[in-house]
């Protein structure tokens, strides 16, 4: 299945500040959103599973990520009818999409890692 656009140009326009394109890049340029991304990957994850994967984020942070994620149609959250309920997280295909940039970005990392390292550094001295 794929995505189509539906918006006008200037939706998709990053250079206008009221530009939907704009919101949607805010709420993904996040280092919650993309380690929650990332942690999901070809998984299927319950929130205890992804809060305990992803290291230092509040119940409160992981929960509004996961409803924004949710949202922007990059996540999709199942709910079984059981007592308690069982809820389940996983990428759409958007989701695995932008999960493919997010490897990207972490390949970058580690790529220019001593570099930045280094140029830190040098800066703070």
């Amino acid at each position: 299945m794929t995505t189509r656009l539906t918006g006008t140009p200037d939706d998709a326009d990053l250079a206008r500040s009221d530009s939907l394109a704009r919101e949607i890049f805010s709420d993904i340029a996040n280092k919650w959103a993309l380690l929650i991304v990332e942690y999901i990957g070809d998984n299927t994850l319950r929130f205890s599973e992804l809060r305990d994967l992803v290291e230092g984020i509040s119940h409160k942070m992981l929960t509004q990520n996961l409803r924004m994620l949710e949202r922007n149609g990059l996540v999709e959250r199942t709910v079984y009818p059981t007592v308690p309920p069982k809820v389940e997280y996983n990428l759409t295909e958007s989701g695995q999409a932008l999960r493919a940039t997010i490897d990207g970005m972490c390949m970058w990392t580690q790529r220019y890692f001593d570099h930045i390292e280094e140029s830190r550094r040098r800066f703070d001295a």
